[in-house]
């Protein structure tokens, strides 16, 4: 008989962990495994791209972006609903009140929504929670389950989690998976006792799909000049606010440089302010969400990833799959993807450490064009990884 697997995941937006996901569940053989996918706010894009084999157990769906001005309000409106699903609100209110302070209020939020979200009767030979949050609280509290892991994909402790948050629920899981060694060490010092069954699991990548989808025609043309690219969510981690000031540098320093950024989010309308407060928003171009983004990665000049702190980023593989040249924050997750002076550089989280890092790959374009090279060789595949979840479901 088939395994039965359970993945549950916040939403189903299009951002880094849930493509992971999507790839990870192409990748598991349909003829070994019943494979079901529950989506807590039960709202994302991406929910087109599930293989047909996979059981979404969501009721009710939304294919609306949970960045856009609607998909926000359908988010807040689920959101509500569920405080008053099973009593979530009023059995978490000791909760609220002890983590109030310096928690951000979506992550209060998580606990509510784990707490009213649908409950199932089926047995799952494993339940996999996909993201930190609400759907690790799930899977701990509402699923019953044989074994039970649960993904890691952020610095544990740069992301604001804490112990106290989280109720200690990791302790009780059978497999923990980090997406890379650093998260996988940040996690560790925060739950010694969890060594142990602390895996990497690295983030999937269809390589071969990348390629392919870079060669169709872009939506949007790009201006002459140099084109630097960024893909992310515009959230106060992906460090967007310190582009906007780099551009600023590099536009007096008569660069004739275009900054394209792809993603939604929160950021948009402070920093769009930003960019005309300092005069450089004809420079700093938001394309938005874009279903296809890979055909301008190869338009782009120059990959730019200068973020806060990372789990592992998935833009920065594809970055590297399509043969770019990459300047990226000397920070958590980006060092380990780059090797700075062989297939990238690293560089301070600061306007001029940025702008340093630009104004050297403008400068040097035969150094440029051989980080693009190296990044293109590397190994960015790891379909290897999956026997983790096999050695999972058959160990004793």
């Amino acid at each position: 008989m088939k395994k039965k697997i359970l993945f549950v995941i916040n939403t189903l937006g299009r951002a880094g962990a849930e493509t992971a996901l999507i790839t990870l569940l192409k990748k598991l053989p349909e003829n070994e495994y019943d494979i079901s996918l529950y989506v807590l706010c039960g709202q994302g894009e991406l929910v087109r791209e599930l293989p047909t084999y996979v059981h979404l157990l969501n009721r009710h769906f939304c294919w609306e972006s949970v960045l856009s001005k609607k998909g926000k309000f359908l988010l807040f409106k689920t959101v509500l609903i569920k405080n008053f699903c099973h009593g979530a609100f009023f059995h978490n209110l000791s909760y609220l009140f002890l983590n109030r302070k310096n928690t951000p209020l979506e992550k209060l939020l998580w606990r509510i929504v784990s707490d009213g979200s649908e409950r199932f009767d089926t047995h799952f030979d494993l339940a996999v929670s996909y993201i930190e949050g609400g759907s690790a609280y799930y899977v701990h509290d509402h699923v019953s389950a044989a074994k039970k892991a649960a993904f890691i994909h952020v610095d544990y402790v740069q992301a604001g989690y804490t112990r106290r948050l989280d109720k200690d629920c990791y302790v009780d899981f059978d497999r923990i998976f980090a997406v890379s060694n650093e998260t996988a060490g940040v996690f560790a010092g925060v739950y010694p006792e969890c060594q142990q069954k602390l895996s990497v699991f690295h983030n999937l990548i269809d390589t071969e799909a990348i390629r392919q989808k870079a060669l169709s025609p872009a939506e949007k043309s790009m201006h002459e000049g140099i084109r630097l690219l960024t893909v992310g969510r515009l959230t106060p981690q992906k460090g967007f606010d310190c582009a906007v000031y780099a551009l600023k540098l590099l536009l007096e320093k008569q660069y004739p440089v275009y900054w394209y950024i792809i993603g939604e989010g929160s950021e948009y309308g402070r920093l769009t302010q930003l960019a005309r407060s300092l005069h450089v928003e004809d420079h700093f171009i938001f394309l938005g969400m874009q279903t296809n983004p890979y055909p301008y990665f190869k338009m782009a000049d120059f990959y730019i990833h200068a973020t806060r702190f990372e789990g592992k980023s998935i833009a920065i593989q594809e970055a590297q799959v399509l043969g770019c040249a990459i300047a990226a924050s000397d920070c958590s997750g980006n060092r380990e993807q780059i090797v700075s002076g062989v297939d990238g550089l690293l560089c301070p989280f600061s306007p001029e450490g940025i702008a340093n890092a630009v104004e050297y790959l403008i400068e040097h374009p035969q150094t440029a064009e051989s980080f693009g090279r190296a990044a293109a060789k590397k190994t960015c595949h790891f379909e290897n990884d999956i026997h983790m979840i096999r050695d999972l479901l058959y160990s004793p």
